[in-house]
């Protein structure tokens, strides 16, 4: 680390503050709908078949399993990559602050007979007290995870704090809700403010000392069952009320932004960028 590493780390931790801010203020001042479980309605949408061979970034993730090892996986969501590593290794300790995802992950471990899963409640790094001796796990994991924590140096120290060997960050170039970006200037009149993502994760690991190695896999577009469901899911990034002068609005638009393909609907326009499978030594190694 050279002299001025720490001072630019410090930097890059403000901007990134900085960014998640404003995006959040800005989300704050236009926002109509309900702030509530932002995941609890949507829970459905990040379950996954725990055993699918269609998916790169598990492909990878799968390749650094090894039975033997324990994971945690920070912001585990439904089960994504929770429940396939499950199979793999000795334990994964899943934490995840929606209970409309825990119900989702709960559902997945019951369905699939999977007992090496503990589930625990709570927002990180506050959980980390949570669970027990420190390193709590070998490899510590965040899968689009990040984007819009303000305080990132503490989330990564503790990230660091649990992990006994690695860490893993799994992230895209452009945070995933910014596909409805395109939407927002018609919609609201100003452009979206945009969250950190993975460039500037790897800029402030290097910063802060950590040598990383990174594998890019192609970024794969979402696709909805119906034109109901993914006109949901980006009145939700929209943050607008059904109904509203603006769901109006954007209604009328939408149907030239948006395609079938292969039985499923998916916006026109695909998403920019690949995810990034960011991979580092916590300092204490």
């Amino acid at each position: 680390m050279t002299p001025d590493a720490p001072a630019l780390a410090a930097s890059l931790e403000a901007t990134w503050s900085d960014r998640v801010r404003a995006n959040r203020d800005q989300a704050e001042r236009l926002r109509e709908s309900s702030a509530g479980d932002f995941y609890a309605p949507v829970s459905s949408l990040f379950v996954a078949d725990p055993r699918r061979t269609d998916e790169p970034v598990l492909d990878v993730l799968q390749a650094l399993a090894r039975p033997e090892t324990a994971w945690l996986d920070i912001g585990a969501g439904a089960g994504r990559y929770a429940l396939p590593l499950a199979l793999r290794v000795k334990q994964v300790i899943a934490v995840e602050p929606s209970a409309g995802m825990r119900r989702a992950l709960r559902s997945g471990i019951d369905e699939h007979g999977l007992a090496n899963v503990r589930v625990v409640p709570g927002t990180w790094p506050e959980a980390l007290g949570e669970l027990g001796p420190l390193p709590a796990a070998d490899v510590a994991l965040i899968a689009h995870v990040g984007y819009d924590i303000e305080a990132i140096g503490p989330f990564l120290d503790a990230m660091e704090a649990a992990a006994g060997e690695r860490c893993v960050a799994v992230l895209t170039d452009r945070s995933p809700g910014a596909v409805a970006d395109p939407f927002w200037p018609v919609v609201h009149g100003e452009p979206r403010v945009p969250l950190p993502a993975l460039p500037d994760l790897i800029a402030l690991l290097a910063a802060r000392g950590r040598q990383t190695e990174v594998v890019r896999v192609e970024r794969s577009t979402r696709s909805f069952d119906s034109v109901d469901a993914l006109t949901a899911f980006l009145r939700r990034q929209l943050f607008i009320a059904e109904g509203g002068d603006k769901d109006v609005h954007f209604r009328a638009i939408l149907p030239d932004r948006i395609v079938r393909r292969d039985g499923a609907w998916t916006l026109a326009e695909g998403p920019t960028g690949s995810v990034g499978v960011v991979t580092w030594e916590p300092l204490h190694r």
